[in-house]
């Protein structure tokens, strides 16, 4: 921010601290701090702000699907405008499949939350050359057939008989990359290298 933006901002904030604890049996407890400047305890009761500080997990699996399960993490466009527009396209697909994933969850009694975004994708793919060749009254069958399948592949929320709340995963690779190096010339280029070597 520039000075005078900085010169602007108050010398001091109010804010509210929240502590709670989370205990979860044969893990160790721990504390949470949480720093707010949500004042009000009428209007932002104190365990609305904790259940909704623990959603955050849910958010990260949000982002981690666009990621990874869609393949945003390498964006191939190169403007501005255009990368933007990749963006728009990715995320019209995520709330595709979540709302595949909405319509199942609810016509059939799962928790739309406990359904696998990975395997509603599969689904979709799979059941897209059906779709496309249907009538349209054979159509609506197969869409039914799609929520179907798709509402019964839920997602474990257990783990070894445990429940998994607040748990947290390491940021690694699982795979090795290979020992090639990075393409940084055009293909027809590298071909002809290939070609003089």
């Amino acid at each position: 921010m520039s000075k005078d933006e900085f010169d602007a901002l108050p010398s001091a904030i109010i804010v509210r601290e929240i502590y709670y604890y989370i205990v979860i049996p044969g893990f160790r407890t721990s504390s949470v701090s949480l720093i707010t400047t949500l004042l009000d305890k009428t209007t932002y009761p104190t365990l609305e702000i904790v259940g909704l500080y623990s959603k955050r997990w849910d958010v990260e699996l949000d982002l981690r699907h666009l990621k990874t399960t869609l393949g945003m993490d390498v964006l191939r466009c190169k403007t501005p405008s255009m990368v933007r527009k990749e963006i728009y396209v990715y995320l019209l697909a995520y709330n595709l499949l979540r709302s595949l994933m909405w319509s199942a969850g609810t016509t059939y009694g799962n928790s739309p939350l406990r359904l696998s975004l990975q395997g509603t994708r599969h689904h979709l793919n799979n059941f897209i050359p059906k779709l496309l060749a249907a009538t349209s009254t054979k159509r609506l069958q197969i869409y039914w057939t799609l929520l179907k399948v798709i509402a019964h592949k839920a997602v474990s929320d257990a783990c070894g008989g445990k429940l998994r709340p607040g748990r947290s995963e390491p940021r690694v690779r699982k795979r090795r990359p290979k020992a090639y190096p990075l393409m940084t010339k055009p293909r027809h280029e590298l071909r002809k290298q290939l070609q003089t070597a």
